[in-house]
């Protein structure tokens, strides 16, 4: 095999190994996973900062209690996006799961043990890597969100925040907008 390229286990074709994705211990090339579609970049507006990490020897699992208060610390690019974020209750946190290892495409969930696959998980091990969470907001001071409720760990980079989907901190599923209709 040639040097700093390995076989896809689908394919069997030859690629580079930063374009190699491992799932149940086979290698998969991003043209047998994503096809023609090309990636794109996507860079983070803060950092995470709390006393969460993940339990290295297990699937899924956190250290430490994601009801205790968290810090979001934003980079000062973002401050002109503040704009009256102090007066929403609850936000949707979108981030990175830097820490994932190689998902599998089925497991048992921890909280039910139903065997599942990534789609239906809450894994940190996902094929995109990105995680969406509703948190209380307690407070702002200058760049740094307190939130309670975010099960990111500590240095997990931020994507994106937004007000949740309905009013007062409600989740709002498919279900209950058709139920609105």
């Amino acid at each position: 095999m040639s040097e700093g390229k390995i076989q896809c286990s689908q394919c069997k074709q030859l690629s580079e190994s930063s374009k190699i994705l491992y799932i149940d211990k086979s290698s998969f090339c991003s043209k047998c996973m994503y096809g023609d579609l090309e990636p794109f970049e996507i860079y983070p507006i803060g950092i995470v900062r709390n006393n969460l990490g993940r339990e290295s020897d297990q699937e899924f699992g956190l250290v430490g209690d994601p009801r205790e208060e968290s810090r979001i610390e934003l980079l000062p690019s973002q401050k002109p996006f503040m704009y009256k974020l102090e007066e929403e209750e609850y936000l949707t946190i979108v981030y990175y799961f830097h820490k994932g290892k190689p998902p599998r495409s089925r497991f048992r969930r921890r909280i039910d043990l139903k065997e599942v696959g990534i789609f239906a998980s809450h894994s940190p091990d996902r094929l995109s890597r990105i995680a969406v969470t509703d948190v209380e907001l307690l407070r702002i001071e200058g760049l740094t969100l307190f939130v309670t409720g975010l099960d990111a760990i500590n240095g997990t980079p931020v994507l994106d925040i937004k007000a949740p989907a309905g009013s007062k901190g409600e989740v709002v599923s498919a279900r209950a907008l058709k139920e609105m209709e």
